[in-house]
C-alpha cells in the first residue's frame, strides 16, 4: 500500500513541513523511521530551495522492498549523500561510485525526502549499518562531515607516521582531529586564536599554532598532509612553506571562488593538491566502524526534530553558534 510520511522542506517563502508519499516498496527500497538526522552547511545553501532537507540520517528500519536481503526490521542504519549511481561505469566497478557520470547526490535527485523527515525511502545498497557500539545520535553526523574527512585521509593515503595538520576546529576540523589522532598520527592544528587550543588538545592535538594575524608560519618539523576544513580558503602562501616535499594538501571548505595557489612551491616541492568529497560506501563502512572500535563521535548540540526545531538548528549554524555538529532528534 502507499507510503506517507512528514518531510521539511525548503522554499523561497522559507522552510515548510509537508506530506511526501511513495507507493509500494520497490527491489531493494528500505522504509526507514528517521531517528535522528545531522545538520549539515549544505542544509543551509538548500534551505531556500524547493527540496526535502537533510542528508545525515539515522534511523530503524521499518519495512523493506522484495530484494532487499541484507537488513530487516528493527535494524539501525544511516545514509549520507549518495542514493544512488549506474553501477556499471568504471568509477562504480572500482568503488568510486561517488564520481560516477550518473550518481543520485543530494540537492540532485530524490528531492522529495530528506533525512529532515519522519520516515525516508532508500535503496538497501545506499544505506549503512550502524555497529552496535555507535549511538545513532553520534551517527548521524558522521553520515556525511565524517565521511569526508575520513575520505580525505583515505585518499591522501595518510599513514600513522604522518605529521597531519588540520586547519579550523568546526563541524569537520574537530572530527579529523580524532581521526588523525586515533591513527597514530602527529595532529598539527591551526586555529585563528588560543581559545580552542585546550579543546584541540583534548580531542588528541599534539601541537597548536594560533594564526591570526601571522604572515608565516614556523614549525620545528614540516607536514607530510594538510587538510583544510574552514568555512573559506586560507592564505596559501603561509601553508606552503610548512609542506614536506611530496606532501599532499585536501582542501575541504566550500568555496565559490577560484583555487588560487602558488605555483613554483608547488612545482619544486612535488606537492599534491587533492580533491574529494564524501567517501564511497565500503570506505564510508570502514569509518563507522573505525569510530564504532576508537569510541570517536562529534561534539554536537541537539535539537527536535520539528518545525521549529529544524529552524533554530539552521539560524544556530547559519549565525556561527553551532558546536560543532548540530543534531536533530525525533521525539525530544
Amino acid at each position: 500500500m502507499p507510503i506517507e510520511f512528514t518531510v521539511f522542506k525548503g522554499s523561497k517563502d522559507g522552510i515548510k513541513q509537508e506530506i511526501t508519499r511513495k507507493d509500494d516498496l520497490k527491489r531493494d527500497e528500505v522504509l526507514v523511521r528517521v531517528t535522528h538526522s545531522g545538520v549539515c552547511g549544505t542544509d543551509l545553501h538548500y534551505q531556500d530551495v524547493e527540496m526535502g532537507l537533510g542528508h545525515e540520517g539515522t534511523g530503524v528500519v521499518e519495512a523493506t522492498g522484495p530484494d532487499a536481503h541484507l537488513l530487516k526490521r528493527g535494524d539501525r542504519v544511516g545514509w549520507g549523500y549518495e542514493h544512488d549511481c549506474c553501477g556499471h561505469c568504471r568509477q562504480c566497478l572500482t568503488g568510486w561510485e561517488t564520481l560516477c557520470s550518473e550518481r543520485k547526490m543530494y540537492g540532485h535527485a530524490d528531492l522529495d525526502q530528506g533525512s529532515f523527515a519522519s520516515h525516508a525511502v532508500w535503496r538497501e545498497a545506499f544505506l549503512f549499518k550502524i555497529p552496535d557500539n555507535l549511538e545513532s545520535e553520534d551517527a548521524g553526523p558522521l553520515m556525511c562531515g565524517g565521511s569526508t574527512v575520513w575520505n580525505a585521509l583515505h585518499v591522501a593515503q595518510v599513514r600513522p607516521t604522518a605529521r597531519v595538520g588540520i586547519v579550523g576546529i568546526g563541524g569537520l576540523g574537530h572530527l579529523a582531529i580524532q581521526f588523525a589522532a586515533k591513527m597514530g598520527c602527529q595532529v598539527v592544528v591551526f586555529s585563528g586564536t588560543d581559545s580552542k587550543k585546550e579543546e584541540a588538545i583534548s580531542l588528541g592535538a599534539t601541537e597548536f599554532h594560533a594564526t591570526k594575524g601571522l604572515k608565516e608560519l614556523k614549525l620545528e618539523n614540516p607536514l607530510d598532509n594538510l587538510i583544510v576544513t574552514t568555512s573559506s580558503q586560507p592564505d596559501w602562501n603561509m601553508y606552503l612553506g610548512v609542506m614536506a616535499p611530496g606532501g599532499t594538501i585536501s582542501p575541504l571548505s566550500v568555496d565559490s571562488n577560484d583555487l588560487k595557489i602558488p605555483y613554483m612551491p608547488l612545482l619544486l616541492n612535488g606537492l599534491r593538491v587533492q580533491g574529494g568529497i564524501v567517501s564511497s560506501r565500503q570506505v564510508h563502512r570502514e569509518m563507522l566502524e573505525f569510530c564504532g572500535l576508537h569510541k570517536i563521535k562529534p561534539v554536537k548540540m541537539t535539537f527536535p526534530l520539528t518545525l521549529e526545531g529544524v529552524k533554530e538548528s539552521l539560524k544556530t549554524l547559519d549565525e556561527g553558534k553551532m558546536r560543532y555538529r548540530g543534531v536533530l532528534v525525533a521525539g525530544k
